[in-house]
């Protein structure tokens, strides 16, 4: 881009700054009128097609910036906004400028400008928040784009080879659901109910835990392994987790089929469905909410035994307030017990100290949008004020929608970084449409409910909304979370329009919202500087003795054996005598927790060796063992799978084991490195009760194991291992 300089505007816009309203304030930053100021940086709109800013990304950085935003695509088919705020309507106008951009010649939407193609979880929160309505025929393209040839929803290529390590694939039918409620076409619904049902079914009877209830599988979106993972879990551990975000994902898309399966006249299916749902948002409640800290549990994690990773994470807590499972009492209390730092709320906190910023470290805008909207849903007035700073700050002063920024210090400088991103421009828009508007969609007609902080007291409209046919002309005054009337072409009127009211209006419908102007009831924020937690522990078995490694500057180490907390200790050394798996914890003086180590088990094992032997789709692999007493027993494979790198492409070695011909459970044998075939670790372990004497283990492959590859689904196993669990 030329260089622009444009000293005057600037020097004018700061002249103002000084005495307009201040709307949201952190020890960061200030949104005051048009402006949005960082230190010695500024961003102001002199127009609703203008952005202009004096922002400079880290010196050296290798994705930079513009330092201006000016429209270049025509918006005008789409939803205009009307407010005394130049600012906001220009990062509204600018998420529609992006959103033109991110439709491609094909009518797919474009993940970001840096991102090419569809991605299942980026297009399916994109269409959640804004685009089912805003681009409903791309929404729809999009979607068909995700099922694969059996029929079923596609895991995007992910760690150690995609499904089952990575299992939020769900989403996809909550985003279709909502293009459902937005359209009401029942072609739409007859091609998805199938879709949803068969990838559920899989889901279910590959990788949900039967003694918990959760999902197992890397938490949703967060997709980097050692961004959100200790350095120690390979991605057979990975899949070995049981996260809040993808669970609650998998609560709703049983919920969502459900009512689909209703409105197809399937009762039975649609009762059956959603007591699954309910199933799994009690166990989240039960086994991921911790009442001292009042948020939920990012996820559990460990080998044989899991133990709680307490860190908060801010798309979980959010989607667990938006689709209920956060009771109202637990969805009010997330909102003023998760941390926000001046920045934002972060992908999670607190961090991991010795990772670049990514998912660590960072805030992404859409996040940040999901954020905004469960703080309006729970009431939290000042959550949501620091939810819409936390979104226009870093639209503004980079000029654009971009992925994610530093959560240190609100820079660009992580280790990837897009422009025009789908997600954010989408998160951008939802805001204003649902928050600010209040506009909502059910099966059969548009709710309104504006959640108005007084900060953002104000006439807006909103004209050209679409819906089912009809154009909508939205007005809202004032501020506050109850409507004082509601207006439809002149006369009172209930705060809906619904489906057959837009289908018969030949008019724009002309709507009049003014709110009550109801002072909203004073919640907290739990407002807080960044934290890195401790480093993880680096730990190892001398005999029968548990020993790691000093870390500087802690307050003391918590014992771990069998998931559960045995003894705290300033030692670096502990008896590990007794029968079990050990793991130690790092923590700060002022109780801040790293990961635990990698656990270390002093029980006896079993180790039968089998070959190398490839096993392929084709193969069966028989292995006799003898057990020498009754119990509990974990059973896992010694296996390597080169097929594919650890952080990308679909070829995850998928088995069924059966005990004497039973079925115990699934094995996973995750990619560990292209054409790595002398790499050897670990798979997940099943447990299994065994009477002592002889039994016959049955590796092999079933329906329920075709991966996300289908062509490809094989690994090399070594050795059967049999570890006591009791």
């Amino acid at each position: 881009m030329k260089n622009i300089c444009l000293p005057s505007l600037l020097a004018a816009a700061a002249a103002m700054s000084g005495s307009a309203q201040t709307i949201v304030e952190t020890p960061a930053y200030s949104w005051h009128g048009d402006t949005i100021t960082q230190g010695v940086f500024m961003a102001t709109a002199p127009s609703a097609n203008q952005i202009v800013s004096t922002y400079s990304a880290q010196p050296g950085y290798y994705m930079g910036i513009d330092k201006e935003w000016k429209l270049k695509n025509d918006i005008s088919s789409y939803p205009q906004l009307s407010t005394p705020n130049h600012l906001h309507e220009a990062i509204y106008n600018m998420g529609l400028d992006e959103m033109v951009n991110a439709v491609e010649p094909d009518t797919t939407l474009r993940t970001g400008k840096e991102w090419a193609g569809v991605w299942t979880r980026d297009v399916s929160y994109s269409i959640l928040l804004s685009m089912a309505y805003m681009q409903p025929e791309a929404s729809m393209i999009s979607l068909r784009r995700k099922v694969d040839s059996l029929g079923r929803i596609i895991q995007d290529t992910g760690s150690g080879g995609a499904w089952p390590v990575s299992t939020d694939r769900q989403i996809w039918c909550a985003a279709a659901w909502e293009v459902y409620k937005v359209t009401g076409s029942q072609e739409w619904l007859e091609f998805i109910y199938p879709v949803m049902k068969r990838s559920l079914e899989t889901d279910r009877a590959a990788f949900y835990d039967t003694e918990t209830g959760l999902i197992k599988g890397e938490t949703s979106f967060i997709d980097w392994r050692e961004q959100s993972h200790p350095r120690w879990m390979q991605c057979a551990d990975i899949f070995n987790t049981e996260t809040l975000s993808t669970s609650v994902v998998h609560a709703e898309a049983w919920k969502v089929l459900s009512e689909a399966a209703a409105l197809l006249g399937k009762k039975k299916e649609s009762d059956e469905a959603m007591q699954q749902s309910r199933e799994i948002a009690e166990a989240i409640n039960k086994y991921l909410w911790m009442p001292d800290k009042g948020y939920y549990a990012m996820y559990l994690y460990g080998r044989d035994n899991l133990t709680v990773n307490p860190r908060a994470e801010t798309l979980g807590e959010s989607l667990a307030i938006m689709w209920n499972v956060a009771p109202e009492e637990r969805a009010r209390l997330i909102t003023e017990n998760n941390p926000v730092t001046p920045f934002g709320a972060t992908i999670f906190f607190p961090q991991i100290a010795d990772i670049p910023s990514y998912h660590n470290k960072s805030l992404w805008p859409w996040v940040g949008a999901w954020w905004a909207l469960a703080n309006a849903k729970a009431g939290n007035a000042r959550g949501v004020m620091l939810a819409f700073g936390s979104v226009f700050r870093p639209a503004a002063l980079f000029c654009t929608n971009k992925e994610n920024f530093n959560i240190e210090n609100g820079d660009i400088a992580t280790e990837l970084n897009s422009s025009n991103m789908l997600w954010c421009l989408s998160g951008n828009i939802a805001m204003t449409h649902k928050i600010l508007f209040g506009i909502h969609f059910d099966t059969d007609r548009l709710t309104f409910a504006p959640f108005v902080p007084e900060p953002l007291a104000a006439k807006r409209t909103l004209t050209g909304f679409p819906y089912r046919g009809a154009k909508l002309n939205i007005t809202v005054s004032g501020h506050g979370s109850r409507i004082a009337s509601f207006r439809v072409n002149g006369r009172d009127h209930e705060p809906a329009i619904t489906a057959r009211e837009a289908a018969k209006a030949k008019t724009p419908i002309e709507i009049e919202i003014v709110m009550a102007d109801n002072a909203l009831p004073p919640m907290k924020v739990n407002e807080t500087t960044n934290l890195n937690a401790p480093l993880t522990p680096i730990s190892r078995l001398d005999g029968t003795t548990l020993v790691w490694n000093p870390i500087e500057y802690i307050g003391h180490y918590v014992i771990v054996k069998d998931g559960e907390r045995i003894a705290t200790t300033h030692a670096t050394t502990f008896d590990a005598s007794a029968p079990g798996e050990y793991q130690v914890i790092g923590v700060a003086d002022d109780g801040t927790e790293g990961f635990a180590s990698e656990p270390m088990s002093t029980r006896q094992s079993v180790v039968v060796k089998v070959g190398p032997t490839s096993n392929d789709k084709t193969s069966v692999l028989t292995v006799p063992v003898e057990v020498p007493a009754a119990g509990d027993y974990y059973i896992s494979l010694d296996y390597a799978n080169g097929n594919g790198p650890v952080n990308t492409e679909n070829k995850c070695a998928i088995r069924t084991l059966s005990v004497d011909g039973k079925r115990a459970g699934l094995i996973v044998m995750p990619q560990r490195g292209r054409e790595n075939w002398d790499e050897y670790g670990m798979s997940n372990s099943v447990k299994v009760a065994l009477t002592p004497g002889e039994h016959t283990l049955t590796i092999d492959f079933r329906p329920e194991n075709e991966n996300m590859n289908i062509t490809t689904n094989q690994a090399v196993v070594r050795s059967v291992v049999l570890t006591r669990a009791d």
